[in-house]
């Protein structure tokens, strides 16, 4: 089945709330699919200069639900919700609030948190990889409880609920869709279990954004990542919906240049920073081409684009969606 292309804008930053609302209307009006924020905490200052990061200023579900105020049409998504920085019953019962006022509009992303120094700057522990993940699935197996018509009966490592309803339970009483990112086997197999919509990140192991993980999410480590979801998802792959950040993403009629300067910083050759699934260089034709063979070589549907480039990117969106 090839699904047709969904796009979303990603924006960490605005200074006023018309600038948001601008922002969001903006994304509605071209056409695109989701508006999303990230999770993150910290301010300017050496912790997250060690983490490569881009500052975020706006806490996420505020921000998510103005979003959804002064729009009507477009979803509104966190890619993703830091599961360690939140009561995961506080954080759902918020999630479920905006879906329900939003008309349905929410998509929830989740994942086991990945910045290293964001954790130690605001003095929380992070646990090892395999804990943070198992906790992720049980915050997934709780928010799907949550939006049921049961009384919850949940008893394990990380959550203890009884003796309640959850309320609201969501738009339409279902599950919003739910979508897990990531670069790891472990949390690519739990994704391609669980979630609705995974999203292929960089393998962040170190802890911050840089080669590393850019040369851990080439082609062919992307191919790997597929064959992980897969074994994951077992008979249900057909069912998910793939989704990556292009985070790379330059609407130019000279790339060259611009390949080469990125391929230097992340020490690789021009040749791979063209192929590589996280970029998109060229002009809209070469765009929309390079679009349609990721999608049939390894099902991506789903393209999430920095707000630096949704207007540029914008006639790729109205060509690959007839919008």
């Amino acid at each position: 089945m090839t699904r047709p292309f969904r796009f979303g804008v990603q924006s960490f930053h605005a200074n006023s709330g018309k600038a948001w609302a601008e922002q969001a209307v903006t994304a509605e009006r071209l056409g695109y699919s989701t508006f999303h924020l990230a999770d993150h905490i910290i301010g300017a200052g050496p912790a997250l200069e060690r983490t490569n990061h881009p500052l975020q200023n706006l806490a996420a579900v505020p921000a998510m639900a103005y979003a959804a105020a002064v729009t009507s049409q477009i979803k509104i998504g966190c890619r993703v919700f830091c599961i360690d920085y939140h009561l995961p019953v506080v954080l759902i019962k918020e999630a479920m609030t905006i879906d329900l006022l939003s008309d349905g509009r929410l998509e929830l992303g989740l994942g086991a948190g990945w910045l290293a120094d964001e954790y130690e700057a605001i003095g929380l522990s992070m646990d090892s990889p395999g804990q943070r993940i198992d906790r992720l699935r049980h915050v997934v197996e709780a928010t799907k409880a949550y939006a049921g018509p049961d009384q919850l009966a949940i008893d394990n490592a990380d959550i203890q609920w009884r003796e309640f309803e959850g309320t609201p339970n969501a738009f339409a009483s279902r599950t919003p869709p739910i979508m897990i990112g990531g670069g790891s086997p472990k949390v690519l197999r739990l994704a391609g279990e669980v979630a609705d919509i995974v999203s292929l990140n960089f393998n962040n192991r170190k802890g911050v954004i840089g080669p590393d993980g850019v040369q851990k999410s080439t082609a062919e480590e992307t191919a790997k990542k597929l064959r992980w979801i897969k074994e994951g998802a077992g008979d249900r792959f057909d069912q998910l919906e793939l989704e990556i950040g292009a985070y790379f993403t330059f609407v130019t009629e000279d790339k060259a240049p611009i390949v080469a300067g990125f391929a230097q910083n992340f020490g690789t050759s021009p040749e791979a920073m063209l192929e590589h699934p996280h970029a998109l260089f060229g002009s809209v034709d070469e765009i929309c081409e390079t679009l349609e063979h990721r999608r049939e070589q390894y099902g991506i549907s789903y393209v999430t684009v920095g707000h630096a480039s949704m207007e540029s990117f914008a006639p790729v969106v109205a060509r690959l969606t007839g919008k």
